[in-house]
């Protein structure tokens, strides 16, 4: 029998917890022996689990005990996981996450430590929830040369677009929706503002590019801007509006962005609603690759956790193909260079001028469009040179509503 230890039990914890009774015959027949529960730390106390016995508030229960092969942290942020995840790893125990925050800021530092320590440190459920992602990076798509990695990967945000596209309903009623639903937190910045999506996001870059991206080097934006006008001109065109993250190599770096798009509606990642996500990685062997599912919940992110400590059992000394170097941000490229088509709603005495200023604009139009309100395609640029035809609108005091990215394959 393996023990394992689970540091948390809220919607993941208890979650792990229930998959490995559930399933535990499946389990054991797969990986040849059972693997069971013995420790969960918790902080508060949980009367109506039925298996008190288990819990303890004391981590050192845990790291002390030699029965304890592997410890699951689902507990989430940075303190106390990373003291508990780093102690585990010297303790010479493997440790599996479904932290994304922990992997974005610790992750080399973690890899290296589970390497010299010669035991796994895993993290499949820190993206994508139950989508499997990072085990087809680093295995299935290994051979192939990745050039660009886009997708959907926070099922709130994209939950709150999907009521906004086909329902008309304003942001602050749909993200009201969302948390009543439970699938926003009470304060759900992280969310809306696309910090959640940004830490997965520098996640698959690392494993896909083998240097760190750090949160601190993706430039992110969220969706609590987007507006009902942004949808219509949005649909005018046959695109949708979607929070994205992206990364791709550029001139022997990365660009990496969290930011909203406009995609179109024959894309794949435009069909993908409500709380799913969606991730496309493209190869030079494969071409496209697309995964879909649930990016979270308690079963889905569980079923990922589990995966991986069926892995360690398996396989218990450290992965040789899960790793990545440090980085001190220079491979990732400054995401103002990138060229793009960008979607702008503006809205003044003097939007006639907005033509003469940037040349080549595509006008958009929506019903019941105001007469001081001008919307249109630019044409392609960097992001610097948008910067200084949107400080020349402002001073002909033309207000910049939307600002959108349009998103192309």
């Amino acid at each position: 029998m393996i023990a394992i230890a689970v540091l948390g039990h809220g919607i993941v914890g208890s979650g792990v917890v229930e998959l490995l009774e559930k399933n535990r015959e499946n389990i054991s027949r797969k990986v040849g022996e059972e693997i069971y529960v013995k420790k969960i730390l918790v902080r508060r106390e949980f009367p109506d689990a039925r298996y008190q016995e288990k819990f303890t508030k004391n981590f050192e229960d845990i790291l002390s005990d030699p029965e304890i092969k592997i410890v699951a942290e689902v507990m989430g942020g940075l303190s106390p996981a990373y003291e508990y995840v780093s102690g585990a790893l010297k303790a010479g125990k493997s440790v599996v996450t479904s932290n994304k925050e922990l992997v974005a800021a610790k992750g080399p530092e973690l890899l290296a430590l589970a390497k010299k320590m010669n035991r796994n440190f895993l993290f499949e459920a820190s993206v994508g929830g139950g989508i499997p992602i990072i085990r087809p990076l680093h295995q299935c798509l290994a051979a192939n040369d990745i050039s660009e990695i886009v997708g959907i990967l926070n099922g709130t945000t994209n939950f709150i677009l999907t009521k906004m596209i086909r329902e008309q309903m304003p942001f602050a009623d749909a993200l009201k929706m969302a948390q009543d639903l439970g699938y926003a937190e009470k304060d759900p910045t992280a969310d809306v503002e696309g910090l959640d999506a940004g830490r997965k996001i520098c996640i698959l870059a690392s494993l896909a590019f083998g240097q760190h991206v750090y949160p601190e080097s993706v430039h992110t934006e969220g969706i609590t801007k987007i507006t009902q006008e942004d949808v219509a001109y949005g649909e005018s065109i046959g695109r949708v509006v979607k929070l994205l993250g992206q990364t791709r190599k550029a001139n022997g770096k990365c660009i990496t962005v969290v930011a909203p798009a406009l995609i179109s509606r024959d894309n794949p990642l435009a069909s993908v609603e409500d709380v799913f996500n969606g991730i496309l990685v493209r190869g030079n062997a494969t071409g496209d690759v697309f995964f879909i599912g649930r990016g979270a919940g308690k079963l889905p992110t569980a079923s990922a956790v589990v995966s991986d400590v069926i892995d360690c059992v398996k396989a218990d000394k450290t992965s040789t193909t899960l790793c990545w170097a440090d980085s001190d941000g220079s491979n990732v490229s400054d995401w103002m260079d990138e060229p793009a088509v960008r979607y702008l709603r503006c809205k003044g005495a003097a939007i006639a001028e907005i033509p003469k200023i940037f040349e080549g604009a595509s006008p958009l139009y929506r019903k019941d469009m105001p007469a001081d309100e001008f919307a249109f395609l630019t044409p392609v640029m960097t992001g610097y040179e948008l910067e200084k035809k949107l400080s020349a609108l402002k001073d002909q005091g033309i207000a910049i509503l939307g600002n959108i990215q349009v998103w192309e394959p």
